[in-house]
């Protein structure tokens, strides 16, 4: 093993767990205590402010000036209790992370001194680069302007000493430039649509509320092994390495005992989180070594979008406390899973009625079955631009592969409720429905109890699966802000709700009672959505995509390609008419996604290039160099060279160093040829064909790993990266 590599592993296998500071207190006690949440505002606002700020989170009136300077006293007098000392707005630009920009409270007084100050205006609005984001060319380099306006929505928290408002980001010009606008844009809109359907049902509901559960799949590495990986540093993922000996085949790592030092990274996080008011309810391992999982309860999906970007980071900054480098890349390593982050999304009425879960009786149950089928209908009419908003340069590694949804979008209903739908198109449109509900299985042993088995199955193969009371948008990566794909799914099911409530309305119109009415506007979507995007099978064979691009479902694997969903007739018609996106935002929005694809491509070609010429080949020259001597000795000696494996493995190298020398170079000629193309989705689609190619120049690579003297390879080997102490 070479010095710097028995170095940085032998480091790496002395590292203790980093003692968790967890409060004495139990997490209900502390829980949200870093968060202007509804308890602080009563304590530190005036009647009249609290009512007024109550009344504009509900969306019942704009946040006014006289409001805005009462709530900021309020939370300055709160931050300044907890040693804050800046204020940053908090938002999402389109870089699948946050950003801030710190302002001390300073102020001068007046009178040669200085004072702590923050105003309404402070709080409400402030002025980013916006020419310095991503934009799509809405904003120009000389183009600086943009802003940034508090979501009340979202309450106010303190990180270390700063005061974080979360905010929306637009542009000089209005259009918007992060993640939270579309979305809330989406979740008015989906609302909007639900509510007139909802009233039909129950005349008090007044709002309908999207629901979102996300589950967080990552990795941790030891940061001295990810310091000696280039690789892993500049891309986030390993471009080269053979699989280990044991990786996952085994299945002992899934929900297996959680390593100490990880357990204790697991306890800071949630720590954190609890004060930040997240709630934070499950911690396991994952089915690859060194993959683990994290989720919330669910919780309002704006709200809970946020706190997924907040976990995020305070998972990176924790990870390093304790010797790790956090891995949100949707595929670090070759030969074993993938991390995504599965969507649990759900509808429910200001009432307290969930709208994806089986009712109490036969209306409950036919407005259910209303949501169910309109949702299933929406998936099936968009389900293109729905896989257009969850790909990526990184998540293409996942989409597709045999760990993970594959790249068609299709959904799973489970036997009951593939059962239930079929019996439907048959029965007269006034019968009332029954849903099966759970049921109690014997494991034959006295001692334990009756299991309780759910009215449906999981498959793990589908991107979109009913799991008995939500929709679960499985193909989200681990890296991804779940705000592209809740708001692509938000407008889809509105759109489709809209056209549904239409005609309801003139089926009542013409004297048909509520519920037929509601059935025989149901039955014809019932038969398409079964007949096209309703699929229980294993979705990673061949013969399922053969069948599903009969169904008329869209089966593209070029992500380049896939874009252009975004900005076709009938998606420009969705998002536009819905409010949720301009068609100049769609436009920009498709450039910053073939730019970042272009880029991130690129990245990965320009490292793995480099360290095939300067890491890879140096080393099995040398080896090779320690071969040939030992061939000339042997030859001294008079030993006999055929069949010598001295011999044949030199020989080996020199065919491998060749093709790998000759794939770069083939790489190096075809990016440069990427670069001088104009247009940007054609250099994308270039960018496409060249990240194809670092497979083949990654082949050689591996197997010179398998040859050269272990003392010798430079880089950590998956057997020490995966496997934590």
């Amino acid at each position: 093993m070479s010095k710097l590599r028995f170095d940085v592993v032998q480091e790496a296998f002395k590292k203790k767990a980093v003692e968790v500071n967890v409060p004495s207190a139990k997490p209900s006690e502390y829980f949200g205590e870093l968060v202007f949440g509804k308890e602080k505002m009563r304590r530190y606002l005036d009647a009249a402010t609290y009512k007024a700020l109550l009344e504009c989170m509900a969306g019942d009136r704009p946040l006014d000036a006289v409001t805005a300077d009462g709530v900021a006293k309020g939370m300055k007098t709160w931050a300044l209790e907890h040693g804050v000392t800046h204020i940053t707005h908090w938002f999402q630009p389109l870089t699948e992370g946050t950003a801030e920009k710190h302002d001390s409270f300073l102020e001068y007084d007046g009178r040669g001194g200085m004072i702590e100050e923050f105003t309404g205006r402070a709080l409400v609005q402030q002025e980013p680069d916006a020419s310095s984001f991503p934009s799509g060319g809405i904003r120009a380099t000389f183009e600086a302007r943009g802003y940034t306006a508090w979501d009340p929505t979202s309450p106010v928290f303190i990180q270390d000493d700063t005061l974080c408002i979360p905010t929306v980001f637009i542009s000089y010009t209005g259009e918007a430039l992060d993640y939270k606008t579309p979305l809330k844009r989406s979740l008015r809109a989906v609302s909007d649509a639900a509510l007139p359907i909802c009233q039909l049902f129950d005349p008090a509901v007044r709002h309908v509320i999207s629901y979102l559960g996300w589950e967080q799949e990552y990795f941790l590495v030891d940061e001295d092994l990810y310091a000696a990986r280039p690789d892993l540093m500049l891309t986030g993922r390993t471009l080269m390495g053979h699989v280990s000996s044991k990786n996952q085949q085994l299945d002992d790592h899934y929900f297996g005992a959680i390593p100490a030092r990880v357990a204790a990274f697991m306890r800071d996080v949630e720590v954190c989180g609890y004060k930040l008011g997240i709630p934070l309810k499950t911690r396991h391992n994952e089915v690859a070594p060194g993959q683990f999982e994290m989720a919330p309860i669910y919780g309002e999906a704006n709200l809970s979008n946020d706190q997924n970007q907040l976990v995020m980071n305070v998972m990176q900054t924790t990870a390093r406390r304790h010797g790790f480098v956090l891995l949100l890349h949707e595929k670090p390593f070759d030969g074993i899973n993938g991390s995504g982050k599965h969507c649990n999304w759900s509808l429910g009425t200001d009432t307290g009625v969930p709208l994806l879960a089986p009712g109490r009786d036969a209306q409950g149950n036919l407005q259910f079955i209303t949501f169910f089928v309109n949702v299933l209908k929406a998936v099936q009419t968009h389900n293109a631009v729905l896989k257009a908003s969850v790909a990526s340069a990184t998540n293409a590694h996942r989409l597709g592969a045999n760990e993970a949804p594959p790249a068609i979008v299709s959904a799973f209903l489970g036997r009951t409720m593939t059962d239930v739908l079929h019996k439907l198109i048959t029965l007269p449109s006034d019968t009332p429905i029954d849903i099966a509900g759970k049921r109690g299985a014997s494991v034959g042993l006295v001692e334990i109890p009756e299991i309780i088995v759910d009215n449906t199955d999981r498959n793990r193969t589908s991107p979109f699966a009913f799991t008995g009371n939500r929709f679960e948008f499985r193909a989200v990566g681990s890296s991804a802000n779940c705000a592209g794909a809740l708001t692509t799914l938000s407008a889809a099911v509105a759109e489709q709700l809209q056209a549904f409530h239409a005609d309801v309305q003139q089926a009542i119109g013409e004297g048909r009672p509520l519920s037929v009415a509601i059935m025989d506007t149901l039955k014809p979507i019932i038969s398409d959505i079964l007949d096209t995007v309703c699929f229980e099978g294993n979705g990673y064979t061949p013969e399922w995509a053969a069948e599903a691009a009969r169904r008329g479902l869209d089966t593209e694997t070029n992500v380049p390609e896939m874009f252009r969903a975004f900005t076709t007739p009938s998606s420009v018609r969705l998002f536009t008419r819905l409010g949720i996106y301009t068609e100049r935002e769609l436009t920009s929005r498709n450039e910053v996604k073939w730019e970042t694809y272009v880029k991130k491509v690129q990245i990965e070609a320009r490292v793995i290039g480099r360290m095939a010429i300067n890491h890879i080949i140096p080393v099995a020259l040398t080896y090779q160099t320690r071969l040939l001597q030992n061939v000339r000795l042997m030859q001294e000696v008079g030993e006999e060279m055929e069949g010598n494996p001295a011999l044949s493995l030199t020989r080996e190298i020199s065919t491998l160093v060749r093709e790998l020398r000759s794939r770069v170079n083939a790489m190096v000629e075809a990016r440069k040829a990427a670069n001088r193309i104009d247009d940007l989705y054609q250099r994308a689609c270039a960018y496409h064909a060249i990240a194809e190619s670092l497979a083949a120049i990654r082949r050689p690579i591996d197997r010179l790993e398998q040859i050269v003297d272990n003392d010798l390879w430079p880089l950590p080997k998956y057997r020490e990266l995966l496997f934590i102490n």
